[in-house]
């Protein structure tokens, strides 16, 4: 959902109510208001843009907008006009199927949205360059950042790296040093995000899902294990190679406030989240709501990973995932 808010006129200060004509209000540059003294006590008296927001947040909360008015429209009504400003509210309702659908790119010379075995073998090597480069300078300066990979990144940022990144731009790294590092960090979560087929793959998805419920640890462990074994080596390389980066983020949790659960609910749709329009995960034989599909669907996703991550090791040989992280043959 897109919201965008217009002014018809600058604000200015304004008088008080009519019963005090006499008393003027100060607006600062946060509009926050100005203290005013009365008999008993010092209150806070709030600021024409204090007092703008909260009828322009009475407005939207009241109403109950209708989905289906709303869908794949555009939509727009004054919220309110006080004192000379007019603010407009503007939506356009996009349906969560949608808004989530991997869209493969056009432009298959880029890196957004172009399937991760073709990078990398255009770039000659086993984890895709954009992963290692946001790794690398989020491990250099974003370890101890509160939030990390949670708190969003300045979209802007984020799509001047995206279209750095896409064009081949050999002053990234320059760029990458000027950033704020979430925006790097949100860089690393649009790449994978924007893979038209999820690094986990839409085929071996459903039975991720289904190993992931299995109640005996045994069974599961075994299920987990060769099933990660057995996907693309690009994608398996990569995944581990993330993975590494996620548990040292994870060892700093005292600072940075991230946990390996935290980090999971962060990546684990967007590692594993199917391109597919229907994942068909649910084996209950009850009928469940479109909302609860969805709910499951995430809390499987976000369980899956965080297996992995508290696993100690994954069992491939350190001298194998050393020559597959860092070989630059094809």
């Amino acid at each position: 959902m897109k919201v965008t808010f217009k002014s018809r006129e600058r604000l200015m200060p304004e008088r008080m109510s009519e019963s005090n004509p006499n008393e003027e209000e100060s607006v600062d540059q946060a509009g926050s208001g100005v203290e005013e003294e009365g008999d008993t006590a010092t209150r806070k008296v709030p600021g024409t843009g204090a007092r703008l927001w909260e009828r322009v947040r009475s407005s939207l909360i009241k109403p109950k907008l209708d989905p289906q008015t709303l869908q794949n429209k555009d939509w727009q009504r004054t919220v309110i006009a006080m004192n000379g400003i007019e603010v407009k509210l503007s939506m356009k309702f996009t349906s969560r199927e949608f808004s989530l659908k991997r869209m493969p790119s056009r432009k298959q010379s880029g890196v957004f949205g172009v399937k991760i075995n073709i990078v990398t073998k255009r770039e000659r090597s086993k984890v895709p360059l954009i992963v290692r480069q946001c790794v690398e300078e989020i491990e250099r300066r974003g370890m101890d950042e509160v939030g990390i990979y949670r708190v969003s990144g300045v979209a802007t940022d984020i799509q001047a790296l995206k279209a750095a990144f896409d064009s081949n731009n050999r002053d990234v790294s320059v760029m990458m040093r000027e950033m704020d590092v979430n925006a790097i960090a949100g860089t690393l979560k649009l790449y994978f995000r924007e893979l038209p087929e999820p690094l986990f793959t839409d085929e071996l998805y459903p039975n991720f899902a289904g190993g992931i419920a299995l109640s005996d640890s045994v069974a599961k462990e075994s299920c987990m294990l060769n099933l990660l074994l057995s996907l693309p080596e690009p994608n398996l390389v990569t995944f581990v190679f993330l993975l590494d980066h996620l548990k040292r983020v994870a060892e700093n949790e005292s600072i940075n406030k991230m946990s390996l659960h935290n980090l999971a609910t962060v990546f684990g749709p967007t590692l594993l989240r199917p391109s597919e329009k229907d994942s068909k995960i649910s084996n209950s034989s009850q009928p469940i709501s479109m909302n609860d599909s969805w709910s499951l669907e995430v809390m499987s996703q976000v369980q899956v990973l965080l297996y992995f991550l508290q696993l100690e090791n994954i069992p491939t040989p350190d001298s194998k995932r050393q020559s597959l992280l860092f070989s630059t043959e094809v």
